[in-house]
C-alpha cells in the first residue's frame, strides 16, 4: 500500500519504520532532517510539505505532538487538505474530539475522509508493535487502511462517529496519568515511613493496587532512577487537560480527573514540559524529603 507518513518524531518514527518493514511505501514529511534521514535510508521518498506528501498518494498518517499542529498540517496553508491525490487523512495523534470534528467538516468540505486513529501504548509498544489502535470513521474506509494499522498493534473500531477514537485515548489517558499520579503519591508515603521502595512495588503488583505504573514503568525508570521512560510530561498533562474540557463539555464531573489535572500542572511547572513524564513523582519526593529508589 502507497501510504504518506507526516511526523516522525518519538512515536512516528518507529511506526513508519514498521510500515517499511511491513512491505508498504513511503512518502514522508517532517520538519527535522534528522529525522525523515533514516526512513530515507530504508527506501521511503522524501516530500517537501503536507501537501506534496498529499499529492502522491491517496492515504495519508500523521502523528503529531499537538492539536493545533494537527489542524495546520491537515488544513493550513501547504496542508494534506491542498493534495490533489489524497482521498483519507488518518490521524495518529491525540487531539481531543472537537479538534478531530473540526478537521473531519473542513475536509470532508473537499472530499477527504477523516479517520480518527489514536494509539496507546508508548515508544516501546510502537517499537515493538503492540500498540493498541483506537478507530473512528465510516468503517469502510477504516476496513480499507486496518491491514496497515495492523502493523502498529490490535485494531479496535470505535464508532463511526468524528472523533470517537479521540474520546477513547481520552478516556485511556486520564487513567494511566491516574495511575502514575497516585502510585507515585503512595509509594512516597510509604518511603517517608521507611518502607522499601523495591519491597512496596513488589506487593503492590502481587496484590490488588497493580496498575501500569507500578507494573513497568516503576521499575524500569522510577526505582532504577533514569526516568527514561520516553513520554513528556507536558503531553501527558495536554492530553488530561483535553479530557477535562471534554468532561466540562459533556457536563461531566471529574473530580479525581481535576485533582490529577493539577498533579501534571505542577509537574510541568516544577520539572518543565519537556522532562520525561515518570518525574511527576520528583515534586513529591522533594516535599516529604525522600527518594522512591532501589536500595543498594
Amino acid at each position: 500500500m502507497d501510504i504518506g507518513f507526516i511526523g516522525l518524531g518519538k512515536m512516528g518514527q518507529p511506526m513508519a519504520k514498521r510500515l517499511v518493514a511491513a512491505g508498504h511505501k513511503l512518502v514522508v514529511y517532517d520538519t527535522r532532517n534528522d529525522a525523515v534521514a533514516p526512513l530515507v535510508a530504508l527506501g521511503a521518498q522524501l516530500a517537501s510539505s503536507p501537501a506534496d506528501v498529499a499529492d502522491r498518494v491517496e492515504t495519508v498518517l500523521a502523528s503529531l505532538p499537538e492539536p493545533h499542529v494537527v489542524l495546520r498540517v491537515a488544513t493550513g496553508e501547504g496542508g494534506v487538505i491542498q493534495g490533489k491525490k489524497i482521498r483519507r487523512f488518518v490521524d495518529l495523534s491525540t487531539t481531543g474530539s472537537r479538534m478531530a470534528r473540526e478537521i473531519h467538516a473542513a475536509l470532508k468540505a473537499r472530499n477527504i475522509v477523516q479517520i480518527d486513529s489514536p494509539v496507546s501504548g508508548g515508544v516501546s509498544g510502537a517499537e515493538k508493535g503492540t500498540l493498541a489502535v483506537m478507530v473512528s470513521g465510516p468503517r469502510a474506509e477504516c476496513e480499507l487502511v486496518k491491514p496497515a494499522l495492523e502493523v502498529f498493534g490490535p485494531v479496535f473500531m470505535i464508532g463511526e462517529a468524528p472523533g470517537a477514537g479521540q474520546t477513547m485515548k481520552l478516556i485511556n489517558n486520564l487513567l494511566s496519568a491516574t495511575a502514575m499520579a497516585a502510585t507515585s503519591e503512595a509509594t512516597v508515603m510509604g518511603a517517608k515511613a521507611g518502607l522499601d521502595p523495591s519491597v512496596m512495588i513488589e506487593v503492590i503488583n502481587a496484590g490488588s493496587g497493580r496498575n501500569t505504573a507500578s507494573d513497568s514503568k516503576f521499575p524500569r525508570t522510577i526505582l532504577t532512577g533514569e526516568f527514561s521512560w520516553g513520554f513528556a510530561t507536558g503531553l501527558m498533562a495536554k492530553d488530561v487537560r483535553l479530557c477535562m474540557e471534554e468532561a466540562k463539555t459533556l457536563g461531566i464531573e471529574m473530580q479525581v480527573g481535576q485533582a490529577v489535572h493539577a498533579i501534571w500542572q505542577r509537574a510541568i511547572e516544577e520539572n518543565g514540559a519537556d522532562s520525561d513524564f515518570s518525574r511527576v513523582i520528583i515534586p513529591m519526593e522533594k516535599r516529604a524529603g525522600v527518594q522512591v529508589r532501589a536500595r543498594k
